[in-house]
């Protein structure tokens, strides 16, 4: 038996970015704000269509968003979401540590 050796690839922390996605970390900031929704969903025991008429949204709607289908939300709306579950959300911008470009980062404290 013949053995394969296989290409391993050390991941960036973004997966976006390592399959070459465009505006990679926008896609993955709103992946992380929709993960924090389906956990603050769940940590209120509410059903998806209950979740909808909180959110403003179809229960349909709801579904394709903690599936991952976000690409048609906004951040602006991501975090109106999170507002209707009854969380503030605070923007920090601060200097970055090395002479680099900043980065993207969601804090929570779910």
């Amino acid at each position: 038996m013949m053995k394969r050796k296989v290409k391993v690839t050390k991941s960036s922390g973004n997966v976006f970015a390592d399959i070459g996605i465009p505006n990679a970390d926008e896609h993955f900031i709103k992946a992380e704000i929709v993960l924090d929704i389906a956990a603050r969903i769940k940590a209120k025991g509410l059903t998806q269509a209950r979740a909808a008429k909180v959110m403003g949204l179809s229960q349909p709607d709801v579904s394709k968003l903690l599936r991952g289908n976000f690409s048609g939300y906004t951040l602006d709306r991501l975090f109106s979401f999170l507002r209707a579950l009854g969380n503030d959300v605070r923007i920090q911008i601060v200097p970055t540590k090395r002479n680099r470009a900043g980065q993207i980062a969601l804090v929570g404290d779910a």
